[in-house]
């Protein structure tokens, strides 16, 4: 039994829709499904008809996509978020509100902590505020879509939200067995050296948050899985493995590989 990973599947694109139809189906083996997977509630439950078959169990952490508000009507913050939830338990996907559970990949039981944390700005220099912070992205020519498109209602903004899902996601962190491992897994990176972006460096500052600089050491995680940034990639620190699993938008990827190959494997490390 393996976990499997992949993130930012945008399954509203056509081509990235006909990739996940063409994954081949690994019964015996969990997906992590790290966020984005799309733009609508409609497409997350695409998304659950047609990688569900394929896998023996699917976890699913929100991205800033899932979150979006496309037009008037539409659930807007935690309401959205609680409507998804409420979608995946029904389905019996795992989610950030579901009680952690342990993989056993035969090597080491691992605690399995789906995250959603979103970010509050802190990616920025030193002391900046998040309007301080906005004003040196624009100076780069950037401006995410979230700030049109992504309210935090009934926060005050996405920073307030930020705070809340840290504080509840540390309280559940804290109250795992300490003798056991943990594999953590957030829509954003949890390190700001982690947050790189080649292109477009200042976009970090919509990528996580430092206050969970430390989660991995702390939580004694085995393996860190995140996406966001559309830019693959694994390192490895103190011991830890970090995965960014993203596959991103059509032209990020090469149409003339198997999709399986975008599937990262988590565990056994």
């Amino acid at each position: 039994m393996r976990l499997l990973a992949i993130s930012d599947i945008h399954i509203g694109r056509p081509q990235n829709l006909d990739a996940m139809r063409a994954l081949s189906a690994c019964p015996d083996d969990w997906l992590i499904l790290a966020g984005d997977i799309g733009d609508t509630i409609a497409e997350l439950e695409l998304a659950f008809d047609v990688l569900e078959p394929k896998f023996k169990k699917l976890i699913w952490v929100p991205g800033n996509h899932d979150l979006w508000e496309l037009k008037p009507g539409d659930l807007r913050g935690v309401a959205r978020y609680d409507a998804m939830v409420e979608i995946c338990r029904a389905r019996g996907v795992l989610t950030p509100e579901d009680p952690y559970v342990t993989f056993d990949d035969g090597a080491q039981p691992a605690v399995l902590a789906p995250m959603f944390l979103l970010y509050d700005y802190s990616f920025a220099p030193d002391g900046y505020s998040r309007e301080q912070a906005l004003k040196w992205a624009m100076e780069a020519g950037l401006m995410c879509a979230d700030e049109r498109l992504l309210p935090a209602d009934p926060y005050d903004d996405i920073s307030d939200w930020c705070r809340a899902r840290v504080e509840l996601t540390a309280r559940r962190l804290n109250a795992i067995d300490p003798s056991l491992p943990t594999v953590l897994v957030n829509h954003f990176p949890l390190r700001e050296a982690h947050a790189v972006l080649p292109m477009v460096p200042r976009f970090k500052i919509w990528c996580g948050t430092r206050l969970t600089e430390d989660w991995p050491e702390k939580y004694r995680a085995r393996a860190v899985v995140y996406g966001h940034l559309h830019v693959r990639g694994q390192r490895r620190e103190g011991g830890i493995k970090f995965d960014e699993v993203s596959l991103g938008y059509p032209r990020q990827w090469d149409p003339a590989r198997h999709p399986d190959s975008f599937v990262r494997q988590i565990l056994p490390v």
